[in-house]
């Protein structure tokens, strides 16, 4: 723990760089202990970034995080961590280290992102409530992001109707930001949900933290619902975010005259978003919603001779019930089209079947 979170405060080197030395080196702790004319040959990192490396000295500040870690029963998920979110690994940018303080399941199969304005009207509080009640039915965690209006809208709507709730923070956990929603972040710790920055103590809610902790938002999440959102601000650069991390967003509609509503329609108006008026449509869109199950195909795959890449891409899906085409790739240790061609056969013979945002699932 005391060199992954030192690997986290070497000056230059951010989220990008780092994976890159994880992928190339393995350990936080081997990344030190390399040379920095070694670690200078790694495409990405350079010589200014290998000496920073090596020169690193302030293990103290990593020490003191570890005692804070411990004293509140922090999680410290890195990027090798088995329990750190998978979706994230998926993004460009993933955080190298997030600290996490609760019991939901970051790679729970069906995660909602719900996000919107701070200042909601009585028309977007509806839209939560309902959506996310509409939701419960479907055991999804809802990602938002602690904030006035839509976020703790969504997370007191999640908290009601029993369904775990995750806040993402742009600060420290010795803190909670606004300081209004201290209850909250107390009532979603206590019935289940979570707490997660990757922003270590001491690190105050800076604005420029808030963009940085948007990212969490969308990459985390399998479908972003937009609320009552303007043309600017933090809920739109989320889903801009999500387009490009190419997830499934979603925005509800207003007046054409409505400010509040503005840049959902225009999200909907380029094609970034998928007009909502219900959750079914959400649900039916994301293939959730329950359908008949039949036996046929189940009982025709006993009968079928599976090569060894349709075992191993049958195996992954048995044990993460879905997945997506990247994470099947990462997963699978194979070539990219030994993946594409054993999905295509998998498909064919009915095994397997795909979802939106490229995801697939064994046949019911």
């Amino acid at each position: 723990m005391l060199y992954q979170i030192a690997l986290t405060l070497v000056p230059q080197v951010g989220t990008v760089q780092a994976r890159l030395l994880v992928e190339k080196i393995g350990s936080a702790q081997a990344i030190f202990k390399t040379s920095p004319r070694q670690l200078e040959k790694i495409e990405g990192i350079g010589s200014v970034r290998a000496k920073n490396i090596h020169l690193f000295k302030n293990f103290a500040e990593a020490e003191r995080e570890i005692r804070f870690l411990e004293k509140y029963k922090i999680k410290p998920l890195f990027l090798t961590n088995e329990e750190y979110p998978r979706r994230l690994l998926h993004c460009y940018d993933p955080p190298t280290l997030l600290y996490y303080r609760g019991e939901a399941d970051l790679n729970s199969s069906r995660i909602v992102s719900v996000i919107g304005t701070r200042s909601n009207t009585d028309y977007g509080k509806q839209l939560v409530e309902t959506l996310v009640k509409d939701l419960s039915s479907q055991q999804v965690v809802v990602i938002s992001g602690l904030a006035f209006g839509v976020d703790a809208l969504a997370h007191r709507a999640a908290l009601k109707q029993h369904l775990p709730t995750v806040a993402v923070l742009a600060h420290g956990l010795d803190t909670i930001y606004p300081d209004q929603h201290y209850p909250l972040a107390r009532e979603i710790a206590k019935q289940g949900g979570g707490l997660l920055t990757e922003f270590r103590s001491n690190i105050k809610p800076d604005k420029h933290n808030f963009p940085t902790r948007n990212r969490i938002v969308a990459g985390l999440c399998d479908a972003l619902v937009v609320i009552e959102s303007g043309t600017k601000g933090g809920s739109m650069v989320t889903a801009e975010l999500a387009n490009g991390y190419n997830k499934d967003i979603f925005a509800f509609p207003g007046k054409i005259s409505d400010a509040k509503s503005s840049g959902c329609n225009h999200l909907i108006k380029i094609n970034k978003a998928v007009l909502l008026s219900s959750t079914d449509e959400l649900l039916q869109a994301m293939g959730w919603l329950n359908t008949k199950k039949t036996h046929i195909k189940k009982q025709k795959e006993l009968f079928i001779q599976l090569s060894d890449h349709e075992k191993i891409i049958t195996d992954l899906l048995k044990q993460h019930e879905e997945l997506s085409i990247d994470e099947l790739n990462f997963l699978a240790a194979l070539s990219s089209s030994a993946v594409a061609a054993a999905i295509l056969n998998l498909e064919f013979e009915g095994i397997i079947t795909s979802l939106p945002g490229k995801r697939y699932k064994l046949m019911d």
